[in-house]
Parts: structure tokens; C-alpha cells; sequence
């Protein structure tokens, strides 16, 4: 399978690229620890420096260490692919593992929304190519201009919401729509939702 999506994603033109498994916690972006200690999201220790490490929780915040270390030296756009392991600090369930493959595909630079097209294309070729017949998939595409938007018209903004609770709140409800729809989703955020967490 994993040389399959490769073959997939080399043929249009992305390189591998290879992060570690361990990053300091703060490289880790909204994982940041909110106290004395990582959030529970990450795997985390401090190593002899009483520095925070934590296990990769995606393969975003490597990408985005890298390319904030090597801006200077990298093509634009920036095309990479990369897989591995990745850990979530969260129980277990049906569907959900502590520890689980992630197979990437990012462009960083590009100045064009035909960098998110060819994304689509990817994936469904990727699909095919494993088997997974053409209306036989879906691929949804997500906006953050479009969530951040939403947000504001509700009047979830930086400036309203210092610390990002209530917009994490919200964005994690959001989530969960295809698995409890739109009433599910409301109950999360209506009355009494501080009671039930």
C-alpha cells in the first residue's frame, strides 16, 4: 500500500522527505503546553535539559519546522511527501489508535489555488490506484479562511478569544459532524455543553 500512494505521489512530482518522530513541544504549534506540562493530546517528556520533547501528533508541525528552518533553500513551491508513524495521547476507540500510519502530501508556496486541485486529483488517483473504484470515494475539502469566517460571524476572533478555547471548542464540535450531525453538533455547543465535558 505504502508503495503504491509513493509511486502515486512521486509521479506528480513530490519528493520524500523524512522528519523525526520526536520534536521539542513548542515546534508542535497549537500543542503548546498551556501549563507546567504538555496538553494531553502529545506523548511528552522532558529530556536532561528539562526541555519539553514530545512524539509527532501529525507530520504538519515537522513540515513546518522544516521549511521555517530552510525557507531560504527550498524551491518554491515547496512539494514534499512523507510517511510514518504518528501518536495520539487520547483513549482508544473504535476507529482510533494511539499510534497509526500518515501518509502526506504538501505543496507550501504555492501562490495559485490549482496547488489545492492537484491535491484532490492526488488523493483520488492515490485511491484508484489502490483499488478504491472511481464513486466509490469522497473527497471533502476544507477551508480555514472559510471556518475562521464563520467564526467571526459568531464572534470567535483573536481579539475575542486570547487563549483560542472557544475556537478549538468549536472547530472540535465541527469535526464530529458526519458522526452526530448537525443536532449532535449543537448540543456539544448549546446550553449546558461546559456541564457535560
Amino acid at each position: 500500500m505504502l508503495h503504491t500512494i509513493r509511486g502515486v505521489y512521486e509521479t506528480y512530482g513530490f519528493d520524500a522527505l523524512e522528519t523525526p518522530a520526536l520534536e521539542y513541544t513548542d515546534a508542535l504549534g497549537k500543542f503548546l503546553p498551556d501549563q507546567d506540562r504538555p496538553n494531553a493530546g502529545v506523548f511528552s517528556f522532558q529530556d536532561e535539559d528539562e526541555q519539553w520533547m514530545s512524539l509527532r501528533y501529525d507530520l504538519t508541525a515537522p513540515l513546518a519546522r522544516y521549511v521555517a528552518q530552510n525557507f531560504d533553500k527550498l524551491p518554491k513551491p515547496f512539494r514534499r511527501y512523507a510517511f510514518g508513524p504518528v501518536y495520539r495521547n487520547e483513549k482508544p476507540g473504535p476507529g482510533r489508535f494511539r499510534q497509526f500510519m500518515q501518509f502526506d502530501a504538501d505543496t507550501v508556496g504555492a501562490e495559485s489555488v490549482a496547488a489545492d486541485a492537484e491535491m484532490c486529483m492526488l488523493a483520488a488517483d492515490a485511491l484508484e490506484a489502490l483499488g478504491v473504484k472511481r464513486g466509490d470515494y469522497v473527497i471533502k475539502v476544507n477551508s480555514r479562511k472559510l471556518l475562521d469566517a464563520v467564526l467571526a460571524s459568531i464572534g470567535i476572533t483573536p481579539a475575542t478569544d486570547g487563549d483560542g478555547s472557544k475556537r478549538l471548542a468549536v472547530l472540535r464540535a465541527v469535526d464530529k459532524l458526519d458522526r452526530l450531525g448537525p443536532t449532535g453538533v449543537a448540543s456539544l455547543l448549546g446550553p449546558g455543553a461546559r456541564m457535560r465535558r
